[in-house]
């Protein structure tokens, strides 16, 4: 309803998978895996709030559903978002910072080192980036940019504080698919 979803199901599609926009609580059963993109935090809390979709999906996550998050999404993931209080799924065990890196202006692309893709710097596209302040218990840190981490894992969800889908490069949304793959095996 908000954000860069057709960007993800592009993506989802290059990499030979059927998606599904999400716009009704009982369109989650048909699903293995969900991605929350990228947009204003606060405006898809409320659209999954007004939709009926929120608790739904918190719901599901909390019983292992993979959640891959993307800029808001990862916002949305945290547990904790730093001097805020508006609503979060507060699945994963992160401290986060909305704009992080600033204005809409600050905007920028830089190559990450991700070992878990390979040895091939992946392109991150970073607009009004968070950044996780905190990775606490079974967090694994997957990239920095500098010192910020920006890339996380815990169990089935991914959160990242950049952009993938704004760029050519399918390997994070196959390795998100692979977390969906072990999941329902």
């Amino acid at each position: 309803m908000q954000g860069a979803f057709r960007e993800h199901q592009q993506a989802l599609t290059g990499c030979g998978v059927e998606s599904v926009q999400i716009r009704r609580p009982e369109q989650l059963a048909d699903v293995d895996g969900l991605i929350i993109p990228g947009g204003e935090s606060t405006a898809i809390a409320k659209l999954m709030i007004n939709y009926d979709l929120f608790e739904r999906v918190k719901e599901l996550g909390e019983k292992g559903m993979p959640i891959f998050g993307t800029c808001a999404g990862m916002i949305l993931l945290a547990r904790e978002i730093e001097g805020s209080d508006q609503p979060r799924l507060g699945l994963m065990e992160i401290k986060v910072r909305r704009n992080a890196y600033g204005r809409q202006v600050d905007s920028f692309e830089e190559d990450l080192e991700i070992p878990v893709l390979g040895k091939e710097p992946f392109r991150a596209v970073f607009i009004r980036a968070p950044q996780i302040l905190e990775a606490k218990n079974n967090v694994e840190v997957l990239a920095r940019q500098g010192e910020k981490i920006v890339l996380a894992q815990e169990g089935n969800f991914l959160a990242a504080a950049f952009h993938p889908e704004l760029t050519d490069d399918l390997r994070l949304h196959k390795y998100f698919l692979e977390i969906v793959k072990k999941s329902i095996a």
